[in-house]
């Protein structure tokens, strides 16, 4: 684990076990996953207890071994063909005014997943006509097709994250390209304007406030509306270790000057994670788009 002593503003009450317990027991009846457990999310406990999840299709275990990532890697199921139902059900049950969809990364599949991610939105959609829907996919290996068929979906956000700075690829996401994550969100745009397009990234990694800047910059010239920015923890001895806790007052200052730079929405603090309050950003840029019109 990090070295380093975690300051006072990452210290996080305990979550409620009753509120804890109960979602976790919905999850499990309907055979679900959330990327709040298997990814060890900070905020986990606050999530549950306001009975939001981010659910995550496609099974538990991911192709890829990404050094920052607490979610398993190895051997992989077929996906679950009920899991598209079982999902917009747990949805009605929690009376969610937005879902957040998000998968393993499932480069053994043809499509990267795409066809079940488009059959997930839709039997959400069919169970839930007035939820908003967000999908945060894998890179689907730059298949332009496989993205298209997510697209044609429509879910109100495509969210897809950058995780980190160019320069830190071959240590922290080996096996993805900053660039090809940036072309997905470009032609999450250019296909059709309207649905929202999204990333995030993890500060504490060893990035500095001019590659930040350089980030931000690459994102406003591909009309990427939503940006998230949080600190990076480490999940356990294996993984990258944290090489600085970014303050309270940097994460202001770098959303200050995404917003300034020109992207419509910028969440940015030690427990942002791209989920976290999602619907916050939805209604955000819808409201700064319609004051502009």
């Amino acid at each position: 684990m990090s070295t380093l002593r975690k300051p006072e503003w990452l210290k996080k009450k305990m979550p409620n076990k009753k509120s804890l317990d109960s979602m976790q027991e919905m999850v499990r009846h309907l055979r679900l996953h959330t990327v709040c457990e298997e990814a060890n999310c900070p905020n986990v406990g606050e999530c549950f207890g306001n009975k939001t999840a981010t659910f995550m299709i496609l099974g538990e275990t991911c192709t890829r071994g990404c050094r920052f990532c607490a979610v398993g890697k190895g051997a992989v199921l077929p996906p679950d063909p009920e899991e598209p139902r079982h999902l917009a059900e747990a949805v009605k049950e929690l009376g969610l005014k937005h879902a957040v969809i998000t998968s393993v990364t499932r480069d053994d599949l043809p499509d990267g997943g795409a066809a079940h991610f488009a059959a997930a939105i839709e039997e959400v959609r069919r169970l839930n006509p007035h939820t908003t829907i967000e999908v945060l996919i894998p890179d689907l290996q730059g298949d332009e097709k496989a993205l298209q068929v997510v697209l044609d979906a429509k879910p109100e956000i495509l969210n897809h994250n950058i995780e980190t700075v160019p320069s830190l690829y071959a240590k922290v996401r080996p096996e993805a390209s900053f660039d090809r994550s940036v072309e997905l969100l470009r032609r999450v745009k250019a296909y059709n304007p309207a649905i929202l397009s999204k990333t995030g990234i993890m500060v504490g990694l060893g990035e500095t406030p001019a590659e930040m800047t350089t980030v931000m910059e690459r994102l406003v010239a591909v009309g990427c509306d939503i940006f998230t920015i949080g600190q990076y923890l480490q999940p356990s001895k294996e993984h990258l270790p944290v090489e600085a806790y970014v303050t309270p007052e940097q994460f202001e200052a770098y959303k200050e000057e995404g917003l300034a730079l020109g992207l419509a929405f910028v969440e940015s603090g030690p427990f942002i994670r791209s989920s976290y309050n999602a619907v916050r950003a939805l209604d955000a840029v819808r409201q700064k788009t319609s004051q502009l019109k």
